[in-house]
């Protein structure tokens, strides 16, 4: 089964960017960073969930990631689906930290349980094809709404999202030009799906 062992974001300033994310979020191994100027505006096309057990700790990273300098683009709030917010790393980097639960059941920890990347598409069936052709299984699929995949025991989870869907959810413009400024890492080949998302091995990414 296809895993994925961490992503690469591409960032102006890898020394700033590590201070946040560790700083906000304490990231470890799951996400490393590389310099690159490449342009980008606008949405990049993804965001990176950091799920967690109860609100409490969705307020707890919140928090922590706006005072390490992110920019507030929803407010944790109570939804239908339970609790989360939206920010934006200085790096550009859109963070979604949400919970499936309403209430609190322990003390609030900045802590979460998993990570995952959700990639906005313009075509979810399609797309689908091509990673199932790759070597992903799907776990949960909704029509050409939204996929889910089982990406094995890797850290970092895999969903793909209509572009304009994740850009409304993520509280910005679905507009963007550029790169996409990230990698993802996983034990398949290196290739590039239909909407520009580059896949490496593992072992090209550069660690900091």
């Amino acid at each position: 089964m296809t895993s994925i062992a961490c992503v690469t974001l591409e960032v102006s300033d890898p020394a700033a960017a590590e201070r946040f994310h560790t700083a906000a979020f304490g990231l470890a191994g799951q996400v490393r960073l590389r310099a690159s100027q490449a342009p980008s505006t606008g949405f990049r096309g993804f965001t990176l969930s950091l799920v967690t057990s109860q609100p409490g700790n969705v307020d707890a990273l919140f928090d922590a990631a706006v005072a390490a300098g992110a920019t507030v683009l929803k407010p944790a709030a109570k939804s239908l689906w339970g609790y989360g917010g939206v920010v934006q790393a200085p790096d550009g980097t859109i963070w979604q930290l949400a919970s499936s639960s309403k209430k609190d059941t322990g003390p609030a920890a900045r802590e979460f349980d998993e990570i995952v990347l959700l990639l906005g598409v313009e075509d979810v069936k399609a797309s689908k094809r091509f990673y199932v052709e790759h070597g992903l299984a799907v776990a949960k699929s909704f029509g050409g709404k939204y996929v889910e995949f089982e990406t094995g025991p890797g850290p970092v989870k895999l969903s793909l999202y209509k572009r304009g869907g994740l850009a409304k959810v993520a509280g910005v413009s679905p507009d963007g030009t550029g790169s996409h400024r990230l990698v993802i890492n996983g034990d398949t080949g290196a290739f590039t799906d239909p909407d520009g998302f580059a896949w490496e091995p593992v072992t090209q990414t550069a660690t900091l």
